[in-house]
């Protein structure tokens, strides 16, 4: 799907999503990954939902987002709350949504100057 984005100059937003596949700012990735407004990392050690573990929310606990948006795959799932410990602690909220919804929604926060992480599992 490809996304139409307001101006957002330096920021990096989504400008499509599909079947394995993840645009930001009109280059592709393949791989699940981790995106902020001002930084991408790529190749996030998660290929489906099932390998999520404690220590994935823990790296994404130490980029001290305000909010991290899991984007699970294309089904809705739940992680269970042991896994997120960290984010809990450190006070970091949580929402888990398909990958599709976490892109339309990191894109919105992004745009208005929210500290945001998506971290996506394409698949």
């Amino acid at each position: 799907m490809k996304l139409h984005l307001s101006s957002a100059p330096g920021l990096n937003l989504i400008s499509a999503y599909g079947d394995g596949y993840i645009q930001i700012n009109g280059q592709r990735h393949r791989s699940s990954l981790i995106v902020l407004p001002e930084t991408i990392l790529p190749d996030w050690s998660v290929a489906d939902f099932e390998q999520l573990t404690p220590a994935h929310f823990s790296q994404l606990a130490e980029l001290r987002p305000e909010l991290v948006l899991l984007g699970v795959g294309v089904r809705h799932r739940f992680p269970h709350p042991s896994l997120y410990q960290t984010l809990i602690a450190a006070g970091i909220g949580l929402e888990h949504m398909d990958t599709g919804a976490a892109c339309r929604t990191y894109n919105i926060l992004a745009a208005e100057g929210r500290k945001v992480a998506a971290a996506l599992i394409v698949g």
